[in-house]
C-alpha cells in the first residue's frame, strides 16, 4: 500500500539508499521533480517508507509496533519462566492432616500443650490439637476477640484474649476448669476506657506487663502473678462450689478432622465463674523516654552538683542543655529547613513498645536476698519507637519504688526491630540503618576475657524489600551474610509475607508469601523442603495475610483457610470455614529430620534462630557436649563417672533419711 507525496515542505530522506548516476539538487517545486526519479531510487531500509507517512497514520503505525513489542516482551518473559519453573525441581506439597471447621470466621489462634484456643465472634473456643474436637467454648462478649495469647506453666495455661474494644482478660486453663483471673483494664466508664496494644508473659509464668494506650498517653504496666496462689488453690479447694451453678455451654461450632464426629464433645471441661482466685500483684508502671528539654542550670560544676545517681551515663541519657542554646539550636534548624516545615503534616502517632523478660545470668544477677525458682525472669527489657536505647528495669521492686531502669544500652541509630530466643539466651537488635547487634546474654560480655570468645550465632532476617538472609557470627569475627531468598523484582506475588521458626525442627522456618504458598526451608542447605497446601481450590484475597500458629512443643502448625471476598456471596451465613493442622512427621520427607537434624552439631548447640531450642533441649545439649569432650580423655572420664557415682550414693543417702 503507498500514499502520494505530501507537501512542498515534506523533507526527502536517503539514509541508506542509493542513486543511479550523480547526485543533483532538487527543484524547488513537485511538479518540476524527474518522473524517472522512484525507479532510479533503490530503497535499501524498509522502515523508511513508513517514516515517509503522513498523519495521523504514522502516529498510529507507532502506537501499533509499540503495543506489538511491549506484548512480545511479555510472551517472552512468561515463556522463560515456564521453562525456568519446567527445569527446577518442583517441592513436594503435602495436605493437611486434620481439619477444624466452624461456622464462624477465626480472628486468630494460639498452641499450647496439646490444646489450640480459637479466638472468633464474641469468645474463643479451646481444641484438641490431635482428635480436632472442641472441648470448651468461652462465649459471652458482645464483640469479637481479635488476638489471643497461651503461655504454658506446666501442668497449667494461661490464656489472654483481647477483644475488639482492647479489653484483655486473663483466664486460668487447669485440669478440668476454665478460671478467669482478672480483666486487667475493664472500667465502668467506658469514656475513660485503654486499649490493650501488647502483652508479654514471662518464662514460666511468674511476671505479665501489658502495653496499653488511651487519652493520648501510652505506658507499660507490669504485674507478678501468683501462680502458686492458684495452683494451692485448686489442688486444696477451700470452698466447694454448688454445681447448680455451673454453666455447661453449648457447642456452637460445627468441628472435628476430615474423618471425625463433629457432634462429638469432651464433657469434663467447663468454667468455674464461682472460684475467685487471687489478683495479680501490680508492681510497676514504665512510661515512654520523655524528649530533652532545657534546664537552668548555669554551670557544668552544678548540674553535677545535683545529679543523685549516675545511671545510663554516657549512654545518651541525663542530658542537661540551657535553655537558650535548646532555643538557639531550634532557631537554625527551622530556619534550615523552612520549606519543609510549612507542609502540612499529619500527626505523629505514639511511641510503641517491645519487651522482653530476661532470666538471670551473667549480664543480669539475682539479688542474694530474693528467693524464688531458678528460672524466674529478673529483668524486664524494653525499647521505645524511635528510640536509640534499650532500657533494663529490675523486676524486684514494688510499687512504691521508683520505676528508673538499672541499666542502658545505647544503639548509633533507633531501634527498629528486636527479637529474643525462647530460652532468653540470645537477642537481637536490629536498628534503622542496618546494623544488627547480636547478644549473647547466657555468657554475658567480658572487657578481657581470659581465652578465646567462643559464643556462635545464626539469625534469619526478613528484610522491608521482602529479602531473606542468615546472618552467622562466630566469636570476635565478622559476621557471614548470606542470602536465601532473593528480592522479588517482577513477580510481586511471591513477595515473603511472613517467616516462623519451627523449634522442633531446629534449623527450619516456614516461608508464607502473598500468593498463598507455604514452604518450609532448610536454614541449612539454604534449599526449600517441601510445601504445604490445604485440599482444593481455596481463592485467596492478595496480598495475603495469613493467620497461623506454630506449636513450642510438637512438630505442628495450624493455618487458616482464606477466602477472597469477591468469590464469597454477601450472604456468608452458609459458608464453612476452616483451620488446617499440618503434622510435620506425617510427610516423608520429613520422618528422620527432627532426629536426625541437617545442621551440624556444633552449630546446632550454640544456634539461635527468633525461637531457639527449650531450657530442657539446651541441657540435654549441653551434657552430650560435656560427655563427647571426656570421651578425648579416657582418665578424665573415669575420674567423672566415679564421682557421679558418689555424688549419686550420697543423695539416695539423704532419701533414706527422710
Amino acid at each position: 500500500m503507498s500514499f502520494p507525496r505530501g507537501s512542498q515542505t515534506q523533507k526527502i530522506k536517503h539514509p541508506i539508499g542509493t542513486r543511479k548516476g550523480p547526485l543533483e539538487v532538487p527543484p524547488p517545486t513537485e511538479k518540476d521533480w524527474p518522473k524517472d526519479d522512484e525507479q532510479d531510487h533503490v530503497l535499501v531500509d524498509p522502515d523508511e517508507e513508513l517514516d515517509s507517512l503522513p498523519q495521523p497514520y504514522r502516529m498510529i503505525n507507532k502506537l501499533v509496533n509499540l503495543l506489538f513489542d511491549q506484548s512480545w516482551e511479555i510472551i517472552e518473559e512468561r515463556n522463560a519462566l515456564r521453562e525456568a519453573e519446567s527445569s527446577q525441581i518442583q517441592p513436594t506439597v503435602y495436605p493437611p492432616l486434620g481439619e477444624i471447621q466452624l461456622n464462624k470466621m477465626p480472628n486468630c489462634m494460639a498452641v499450647s500443650q496439646d490444646y489450640v484456643f480459637i479466638g472468633g465472634a464474641k469468645g474463643f473456643s479451646i481444641y484438641n490439637l490431635y482428635s480436632a474436637k472442641q472441648i470448651y467454648a468461652w462465649e459471652k462478649l458482645k464483640v469479637d476477640v481479635t488476638s489471643i495469647w497461651a503461655t504454658d506453666l506446666g501442668n497449667e495455661i494461661l490464656i489472654a484474649p483481647v477483644d475488639e474494644m482492647g479489653i484483655i482478660r486473663l483466664f486460668y486453663f487447669y485440669k478440668e476448669g476454665l478460671y478467669l483471673v482478672k480483666a486487667i483494664n475493664e472500667v465502668d466508664d467506658t469514656s475513660k476506657q485503654t486499649t490493650c496494644i501488647k502483652m508479654e508473659i514471662s518464662q514460666g509464668g511468674d511476671f505479665a506487663a501489658f502495653l496499653l494506650q488511651g487519652a493520648g498517653d501510652i505506658w507499660l504496666d507490669v504485674y507478678k502473678l501468683p501462680k502458686e496462689t492458684w495452683l494451692k488453690k485448686l489442688e486444696h479447694p477451700q470452698l466447694t462450689s454448688n454445681p447448680k451453678k455451673k454453666v455447661r455451654q453449648p457447642q456452637l461450632n460445627s468441628l472435628g478432622p476430615i474423618s471425625a464426629d463433629p457432634l462429638e464433645m469432651d464433657a469434663n471441661v467447663s468454667f468455674k465463674g464461682d472460684i475467685k482466685l487471687s489478683l495479680p500483684v501490680y508492681i510497676m508502671k514504665i512510661k515512654p523516654p520523655k524528649p530533652v528539654t532545657g534546664t537552668t542550670f548555669k554551670s557544668p560544676l552544678e548540674v553535677f552538683a545535683k545529679i543523685k545517681d549516675c545511671y545510663g551515663l554516657g549512654s545518651g541519657q541525663n542530658h542537661f542543655i540551657k535553655d537558650s542554646q535548646w532555643e538557639q539550636q531550634a532557631e537554625i534548624f527551622n530556619a534550615s529547613y523552612k520549606k519543609y516545615l510549612d507542609r502540612e503534616w499529619e500527626e505523629e502517632p505514639l511511641s510503641t513498645a517491645t519487651f522482653y523478660f530476661l532470666l538471670p545470668s551473667c549480664l543480669f544477677a539475682m539479688p542474694p536476698e530474693v528467693k524464688g525458682p531458678s528460672g524466674m525472669a529478673c529483668v524486664l527489657g524494653i525499647h521505645w519507637t524511635r528510640s536509640h536505647n534499650f532500657f533494663l528495669y529490675s523486676l524486684n521492686r514494688t510499687l512504691k519504688d521508683k520505676a528508673d531502669p538499672e541499666g542502658v544500652w545505647p544503639c548509633a541509630a533507633p531501634i527498629a526491630v528486636s527479637q529474643l530466643s525462647c530460652s532468653s539466651s540470645y537477642l537481637v537488635l536490629a536498628c534503622e540503618d542496618g546494623v544488627l547487634t547480636l547478644w549473647d546474654l547466657a555468657k554475658g560480655q567480658n572487657m578481657y576475657p581470659e581465652g578465646q570468645v567462643k559464643s556462635q550465632m545464626k539469625c534469619v532476617v526478613l528484610c522491608t524489600d521482602a529479602s531473606l538472609h542468615l546472618v552467622e557470627a562466630s566469636g570476635t569475627q565478622g559476621p557471614t551474610i548470606s542470602v536465601l531468598v532473593e528480592r522479588p523484582v517482577k513477580h510481586l506475588d511471591k513477595t515473603i509475607c511472613a517467616v516462623a521458626p519451627v523449634p522442633a525442627l531446629p534449623g527450619m522456618v516456614l516461608i508464607f508469601s502473598k500468593n498463598g504458598s507455604v514452604c518450609l526451608m532448610d536454614v541449612a542447605k539454604r534449599e526449600i523442603i517441601c510445601a504445604f497446601a490445604p485440599p482444593g481450590a481455596f481463592p485467596l484475597e492478595v496480598p495475603w495475610k495469613p493467620v497461623f500458629a506454630v506449636s513450642p512443643d510438637h512438630p505442628c502448625f495450624l493455618l487458616r483457610g482464606d477466602y477472597s471476598h469477591e468469590t464469597a456471596s454477601t450472604d456468608d451465613a452458609g459458608i464453612q470455614y476452616s483451620v488446617f493442622y499440618f503434622n510435620f512427621e506425617a510427610c516423608p520427607l520429613l520422618e528422620n529430620i527432627s532426629k536426625n537434624c541437617t545442621i551440624p552439631q556444633r552449630d546446632l548447640d550454640n544456634m539461635a534462630f527468633p525461637q531457639a531450642l527449650p531450657l530442657e533441649k539446651r541441657c540435654e545439649r549441653f551434657l552430650q557436649k560435656s560427655y563427647r569432650k571426656l570421651e578425648k580423655n579416657p582418665e578424665k572420664e573415669e575420674e567423672h563417672w566415679a564421682r557421679l557415682q558418689r555424688y549419686s550414693l550420697s543423695l539416695q543417702r539423704e532419701n533414706f533419711k527422710k
